[in-house]
């Protein structure tokens, strides 16, 4: 009896010991975070950061790529926040990613191709809303980036883009590293991040794509009806008459005659833009777009775009150009592309934009276009566009 007591005092005595451990280490990050400080040159509070990993999720969003080895944190979110605004990452500090990706425009781009610090680049940027809620997981137009984490870098060593590409008496990526290591808050936000202060590329990918996925618009009219809906199909009872005709306009397939006319049926869209993440189909070809930002010979590989939601902001103002060399801010031009479809020997054009062969003829009535149109407006969100979270945490 003795012997059980004792064992059962020592076992009391180490778990208490564990508890203060524990609390001690609890303690101590919150007192490291606490004596983060650069409050001249962020506005950022580290004793209580933003909410970044554990945000609401409607349940009829079923996508979510996040990586298992790069599950968001706030930490490693609020760094890549930073890295996200901060033109130290290009060459001569005049380009950050923010700078093509803005917040007031759900980050995208008011250019119809975006500026680099030699120069225009040879697309327009797309807008990052929800893009951890999709089932394509590479990106830029043309698909070259196989992951989110690895696009987030490839502007950097660009030539034109960022311009650390070490050619052309350029630096090159290691200078980049050194540049961020002898900058007074990167070694600290390293270590607040990661628990340590190395800075590597692979860091600073995790840390962007972090902050990147985090930024979503889940509070659109569309979002609203969705939740008292028990499909997509369904008439919602928050939308207008309008607003539902160009619902079921967009997700109801088109039938066509021999000559690739619509005969009857909606227009179709849902089979690229998959509802209700309106992200695009993985397997989704170019589609019929096939000029370049110089107006130059032509371009088959664009064959990615970015989620639909707040393409426009609520007023129905666009959120910067379309397609990939940004060829109008305004909707009905993008309908008028995608009815009628030339396939100018495209030898990468979508087969769902050539039925029998044929580019297809939806003959979209005013009235159709219109409904169209309201309908991608309720894919509007409103906080995207202010939430500080996403916003630029430089003292300018």
């Amino acid at each position: 009896m003795k012997r059980f007591f004792f064992l059962v005092s020592i076992i009391i005595i180490v778990s208490c010991s564990d508890d203060n451990n524990i609390n001690s280490e609890t303690t101590q990050t919150q007192d490291q975070n606490a004596t983060l400080d650069f409050s001249n040159i962020l506005d950022i509070d580290f004793s209580s950061l933003f909410n970044y990993n554990d945000k609401y999720i409607p349940v009829y969003i079923t996508k979510d790529n996040t990586p298992a080895g790069n599950p968001i944190t706030n930490e490693a979110a609020t760094l890549g926040r930073v890295l996200f605004y901060d033109k130290n990452l290009s060459v001569n500090n005049t380009i950050a990613c923010a700078s093509c990706h803005k917040q007031e425009l759900a980050f995208g781009d008011n250019n119809s191709v975006s500026s680099g610090v030699d120069g225009v680049t040879g697309r327009h940027s797309m807008r990052l809303i929800n893009i951890r809620f999709s089932n394509e997981n590479r990106f830029f137009w043309d698909e070259r980036a196989n992951s989110l984490e690895a696009q987030t870098t490839m502007p950097i060593p660009d030539h034109i883009e960022m311009g650390f590409s070490g050619e052309n008496g350029d630096l090159n990526f290691n200078d980049l590293i050194t540049k961020l290591e002898n900058t007074s808050y990167y070694p600290d936000l390293f270590n607040f991040a990661f628990g340590s202060e190395e800075i590597s590329e692979f860091r600073i990918q995790n840390a962007l794509s972090q902050f990147i996925r985090s930024i979503q618009s889940f509070d659109s009219k569309y979002d609203d009806g969705r939740l008292l809906a028990n499909n997509d199909a369904q008439p919602f009872t928050n939308f207008t008459a309008q607003e539902n005709q160009g619902k079921q306009l967009f997700l109801q397939p088109a039938n066509f005659n021999n000559q690739g006319v619509r005969i009857s049926g909606g227009i179709g869209c849902v089979g690229c833009h998959q509802a209700p993440e309106f992200d695009i189909d993985p397997n989704t070809l170019n589609n019929g777009i096939i000029g370049t930002a110089s107006g130059i010979g032509t371009d088959f590989t664009n064959t990615r775009s970015p989620s639909l939601r707040d393409v426009v902001k609520i007023d129905g103002t666009a959120n910067g150009q379309f397609m990939h060399i940004g060829v109008s801010s305004n909707l009905i031009t993008v309908l008028n592309h995608y009815d009628v479809i030339n396939t100018n020997g495209n030898p990468n054009l979508d087969p769902r934009l050539r039925p029998n062969g044929i580019g297809q003829q939806l003959n979209m009535t005013q009235t159709e276009k219109d409904a169209v149109i309201a309908f991608l407006n309720t894919l509007a969100g409103a906080n995207v566009y202010t939430d500080e979270k996403w916003s630029d945490p430089f003292i300018n």
